[in-house]
């Protein structure tokens, strides 16, 4: 017996070891932003054990009080209403869903990324000269790009950030769709290519936090993390010279050397960025020959280019990843012919009737040329 003893307890210690792994960031946060979510997240939790835990309770408590052996138990057969018991079963919930209704749309408005921040923290509010820094975000494959236009400095995998400022950000991507979090600062928000979200947030104690991509992207994505930095006004100040000093210069041919899909990428620093680097990639035209997507609504918004639009058409074709690597051909039964190949598979039968194809050529691709080699020789290139 004292064996068995001896290991039900190690086992009632076994969920104990499991948390002992867990990351309690969330539920911890240095952000005003982030704690604000963690009290909803715990206000909505209490509202509704307010009706779990007595449920709980009750189904131990009648299995026990009515079981069979019981005979002082009262055995009603005939009943079957009680008014009183009536308003309470629907009563309590009713309480709980209204509250959490308005608790919902308080927070949905309050916490609206796009709203900007009305305090620091919960005992500060925002200063009427504070100027918020402004950090512009490219979700890339798979790293992060980080824009200070205040600065003219850019970085990779690393960004920072005073205490008790205001930070506006403007999040796009390069290519497929990512989440940029950081725990401790605020919620996930989505990036994606051709479109800007924002997000306002503050960090109010120093220290080093991981910041992530929380939307699976691809090979890479596991690796797809960054360091964010929380420093007094004086430490920011050396990290902005410090990119200076050690940073080179972001062109457009550097960035297209940097948007080339790849893994594990160390910090980069970048002295000087070319203007209107980040609104090209917003745009969807930071290659060269390409239409910016706002060109394209300036015309669409005018009217339209009418027949000679179709010569915009090669300009509108998109793919950033721009590499001429052969993937596994998609054939049946294996030929070696590389993808999108013009030779005929074998066992796959060809298209019968070609006019309606007469007179409409597809337009050559001058992104097909082999991807540059990467910044980092060290880094996993991935097609």
């Amino acid at each position: 017996m004292s064996k068995w003893k001896s290991a039900s307890r190690f086992l009632a210690l076994l969920p104990l070891l499991a948390l002992a792994g867990c990351n309690m960031v969330v539920m911890a946060p240095s952000g005003d932003i982030a704690m604000q979510q963690r009290d909803l997240i715990i206000i909505s939790t209490v509202l509704m054990l307010l009706i779990i835990v007595p449920v709980l309770f009750l189904i131990v408590f009648f299995a026990w009080r009515y079981r069979g052996s019981n005979t002082s138990a009262t055995y009603a057969p005939e009943w079957h209403h009680s008014t009183a018991l009536e308003v309470v079963i629907w009563s309590a919930p009713l309480a709980i869903i209204v509250a959490l209704g308005a608790i919902t749309w308080i927070s949905t408005h309050k916490l609206d990324p796009y709203r900007p921040l009305d305090r620091i923290d919960a005992q500060r509010a925002l200063p009427a000269d504070v100027k918020p820094i402004t950090v512009e975000v490219v979700a890339l494959d798979w790293k992060w790009l980080f824009f200070y236009p205040e600065y003219g400095i850019a970085t990779v995998n690393e960004m920072a950030t005073p205490i008790d400022v205001p930070i506006n950000f403007k999040i796009t991507a390069s290519s497929v769709m990512n989440s940029f979090y950081v725990p401790a600062l605020a919620g996930m928000i989505y990036a994606m290519p051709g479109m800007q979200t924002r997000l306002h947030a503050v960090i109010n104690k120093e220290g080093e936090y991981e910041g992530l991509s929380a939307n699976y992207s691809g090979d890479g994505f596991s690796h797809m993390r960054f360091k964010f930095h929380g420093l007094q006004q004086e430490g920011f100040d050396q990290w902005v010279a410090r990119v200076k000093a050690q940073g080179t210069a972001l062109n457009r041919d550097a960035y297209l050397k940097l948007e080339k899909p790849s893994t594990k990428e160390p910090v980069r620093y970048y002295a000087t960025v070319d203007d209107g680097l980040y609104t090209s990639i917003l745009n969807m035209c930071a290659h060269p020959g390409k239409m910016c997507m706002s060109e394209m609504m300036h015309i669409d918004m005018m009217g339209g280019a009418g027949v000679e639009s179709h010569e915009n058409r090669a300009r509108l074709e998109y793919d950033t990843r721009h590499t001429n690597d052969e993937a596994p051909a998609a054939t049946f039964p294996a030929t070696g012919n590389p993808a999108r190949s013009e030779q005929p598979a074998e066992g796959v039968e060809q298209p019968m009737n070609h006019d309606m194809h007469q007179g409409h050529s597809m337009p050559e691709n001058d992104q097909n040329s082999p991807a540059p080699a990467q910044l980092n020789t060290n880094s996993t290139t991935q097609p």
